[in-house]
């Protein structure tokens, strides 16, 4: 353990000894000023003993009863073992300054660097509300919580000197190769080296050039794939979840609908009047609508018999119907979404997301999977999945990687 021994520390401890009274208290004291001062030159003495010094003086004055000098003390020792920073420190017994000076210098640095952090986080939301106009406050304080965390891994612009920018993602590169580093290959300092890595712009392209390095960071991207689809499966078998809950778990995960689809478009309302719950881009540039009902908390359930055949329900086929008025728009709508959006909607389709086999355990999951895949062969451009079967198959995806 590393003991601080500095100017602070003993002006503070001349502030301690003006107000002792006992000699007793008063010779402690100077024992540990004879230890500070003892070192060579300028430098003050620390180490186990100044601990070991300070503890008596605390114990000498608490039998003394003078009660404000083991307050004061105390702080000398959490400030010489680490526990109060230097500035609250320096701040709380004002040992540069004049007692009547209105605004001290590390107050004025707190002052405009708060302003300073609350101005960008503010910048941060009203940036992320305007691509995410309907979006819930915790969405948005997730958003800012991920770019805190990734800001700890700014880099610095090689092209502007004097700039810096944070990279969405290295908090979560970081974890996994510090992970790595500790669990599979002997580095000193994993942390450090995890770091390091990550904030160089060089390190992470020839990661990316070396064929052992892409096979990490397709690792990494696999982990955050895994924690992704555990958080949705977690939702989708919550009986209390709504449509509200399955989008957020499903925001920004387009990768579980698919290969073939190369993003998720920003903007939500693409026709006046309708919003459609995940807007998807496929490889072509076409788009390919979601529409999310309740799982588990579906009010009814999936599939009925009819004549000796389960057969969806009309939840199933108002769904169905909601997401053909939104193709039926979109294709009204084609030309203006294609030059204000840049959006091809002419043959876009859409997936619509409904219940759970478990809202229905009286019938077997391979009926209603069947019901379901009876019904999208007689459709062209919508088709129908429980959110079980989406998952299960974005795992079995995964499982290939």
């Amino acid at each position: 353990m590393d003991v601080r021994s500095d100017f602070a520390l003993q002006l503070q401890l001349q502030h301690v000894a003006e107000r002792a009274v006992d000699p007793r208290v008063k010779d402690a004291l100077g024992a540990v000023a004879a230890h500070m001062t003892g070192g060579r030159g300028r430098n003050r003495k620390g180490g186990r003993t100044l601990v070991t010094l300070l503890e008596e003086v605390r114990a000498t004055a608490a039998k003394a009863d003078e009660w404000s000098v083991v307050r004061l003390v105390q702080d000398s020792l959490d400030y010489a073992e680490g526990r109060i920073l230097r500035p609250d420190f320096e701040e709380r017994y004002r040992l540069f300054q004049r007692s009547t000076e209105p605004l001290s210098s590390h107050q004025d640095y707190l002052a405009r660097t708060l302003s300073a952090s609350l101005e960008f986080f503010t910048r941060l939301g009203r940036d992320y509300l305007g691509r995410h106009p309907g979006a819930h406050p915790t969405e948005m304080l997730a958003h800012v919580e991920t770019v805190s965390r990734d800001a700890r891994y700014m880099q610095q612009s090689q092209e502007q000197p004097g700039r810096y920018r944070i990279l969405r993602g290295s908090a979560e590169v970081a974890a996994w190769l510090e992970q790595v580093f500790r669990e599979r290959v002997d580095v000193e300092d994993p942390e450090r080296t995890a770091r390091c890595i990550v904030m160089s712009p060089d390190s992470l392209a020839l990661l990316a050039a070396d064929e052992e390095g892409q096979l990490l960071l397709r690792a990494a991207e696999v982990q955050r794939r895994r924690r992704g689809l555990k958080a949705l499966r977690k939702v989708v078998e919550d009986p209390g979840a709504d449509e509200r809950d399955l989008q957020r778990a499903l925001d920004g995960q387009h990768w579980i609908f698919g290969g073939q689809f190369a993003s998720q478009a920003v903007r939500r309302r693409l026709v006046p009047g309708d919003e459609v719950d995940i807007p998807l881009i496929r490889g072509d540039g076409v788009l390919h609508i979601v529409e999310l009902k309740r799982s588990m908390s579906l009010r009814s359930s999936l599939v009925k018999r009819h004549r000796g055949c389960w057969v969806p329900t009309g939840e199933v086929h108002d769904a169905i119907g909601q997401a053909v008025n939104y193709l039926v728009g979109l294709d009204e709508h084609r030309l203006r979404i294609r030059d204000e959006l840049g959006i091809e909607t002419r043959r876009a389709s859409a997936l619509v997301l409904v219940g759970h086999p478990a809202v229905q355990p009286d019938v077997a999951e391979e009926d209603i999977n069947e019901a379901l895949r009876t019904l999208n062969t007689h459709m062209a451009r919508v088709e129908v999945m429980t959110y079980k079967e989406l998952v299960d198959n974005a795992e079995r995806a995964l499982g290939g990687w």
